[in-house]
């Protein structure tokens, strides 16, 4: 897991596991999102125990999965609204972080 920072207060990163997510907290991230649809591939976390992971560190988790490039009607309010309620740094990741910067770049002008 490496994080791309995008900005200050958002990066992006490729598939994480439960045991990341400690680094991730003491990097300073406070929220993650998972953009990733669970099952996509053998042996992959499921979001639950990522959301799970997540809550034993007092971080916030969103499960807002899309494939390619299709974003569902309503993904892209419900990120923004993720983003922008955020008490400090966002993570969010897929598979490769192709789909998080993906979806960053197609709302940025929404978060300001």
């Amino acid at each position: 897991m490496n994080p791309q920072a995008i900005n200050d207060s958002f990066a992006v990163s490729g598939q994480i596991s439960t045991e990341d997510l400690a680094a991730i907290s003491a990097a300073g991230f406070r929220v993650v999102i998972c953009n990733r649809p669970d099952n996509e591939d053998f042996g992959q976390p499921l979001a639950e125990d990522i959301a799970a992971a997540c809550e034993a560190l007092d971080m916030t988790f969103h499960f807002l999965p899309f494939h390619g490039s299709l974003l569902p009607p309503g993904l892209p309010e419900q990120f923004v609204e993720a983003v922008r309620a955020a008490d400090g740094p966002v993570l969010a990741y897929c598979r490769s972080g192709q789909r998080s910067t993906y979806l960053w770049a197609s709302v940025r002008h929404l978060l300001g």
